[in-house]
């Protein structure tokens, strides 16, 4: 299922509201050839039932036409706390994109309309969603609240971050994890997007951060956005080109070519470190081409919903 190919190209800072339904209504629409056949259209309003729940709120005219049982939601409910974390570094802002599009997203893009668009179904699943942004200070946090006034401010914080570009910006993501760990205080979903790039020294304190995360025993996924075509196969054309730390504005001149193989090792190792932690820890690990649609991330969360209710 496409998603992102059923959307018109219309600019990201147009409406990030209107962009985001799209993506959830896309979602909707091909959901019958996906394994989540108890998403639908009226998710906001009914729930499956569970033997041994209450069969006080059980809906008997949707199991007369649907011959299952689903009990009925209520607007004052909420049955899941979400936070999302998005890094708002300099490296997120690769690369650079002068009019982001739907199809021409970098990461920073991609973080944004991510999060909208999960923000537009926890508000029908009337769902808590809390916000945390960073970058070489912890610039921005909000509280899990599921009401619209608070849906809205969230959405124009979003829409602020995408229309501002990033200064060179070195960022130690560990530190403002911790923080944002001790704000988390109840049980709570927790998405973090982030290319979790930084300096290799400091990889222990950030896989402790991480560890950090999951205190209070919430549950965490960790997307991890690459643009796979640069960033990943490193596919330059193989002629003098000057490489800039986007951070620390440090540069080298040299030929892709020369090494291509060496990045890529070093980064597969990285990865790998990464993966091996998070699965230490219990936390989920995604990897996004920032280049696709959204399904994995549509897909992602369905799955660890079930799991955190």
């Amino acid at each position: 299922m496409n998603i992102q190919s059923e959307l018109h190209k219309a600019s990201l800072f147009h409406n990030l509201e209107l962009l985001a339904n799209q993506v959830v209504e896309g979602f909707i629409s091909g959901i019958h050839k996906s394994p989540f056949h108890g998403f639908s259209a009226e998710f906001a309003e009914h729930k499956i039932y569970n033997n041994g729940e209450s069969t006080k709120h059980i809906d008997w005219k949707m199991f007369a036409k649907t011959d299952k049982l689903y009990t009925k939601r209520y607007e004052e409910e909420t049955n899941l706390r979400c936070h999302m974390i998005l890094d708002n570094s300099a490296s997120m802002y690769y690369p650079e994109i002068k009019n982001l599009e739907l199809d021409n997203l970098n990461k920073i893009g991609f973080g944004v309309l991510a999060i909208a668009t999960l923000m537009n179904v926890l508000k029908r699943q009337r769902d808590a969603v809390g916000l945390s942004i960073y970058s070489d200070d912890y610039s921005f946090y909000s509280p899990e609240k599921g009401s619209e006034r608070h849906h809205q401010m969230l959405l124009s914080k979003l829409n602020e971050v995408c229309k501002n570009n990033s200064s060179s910006k070195e960022t130690k993501t560990y530190k403002y994890l911790h923080e944002i760990a001790e704000k988390i205080k109840r049980r709570s979903l927790i998405f973090l997007f982030t290319d979790m790039f930084q300096s290799t020294t400091e990889d222990e304190k950030l896989f402790e951060a991480l560890r950090h995360l999951k205190y209070n025993k919430h549950e965490v996924v960790l997307f991890h956005l690459l643009d796979k075509k640069y960033e990943v196969d490193f596919d330059f054309e193989n002629t003098p080109k000057q490489f800039i730390d986007v951070e620390t504005g440090e540069s080298i001149n040299l030929y892709a070519d020369s090494i291509k193989e060496n990045y890529q090792n070093i980064l597969n190792t990285y990865k790998n470190d990464l993966k091996m932690k998070c699965a230490q820890y219990k936390i989920k690990y995604v990897e996004i081409n920032v280049s696709n649609c959204f399904s994995d991330i549509m897909n992602t969360y369905m799955t660890e919903r079930q799991k955190f209710i």
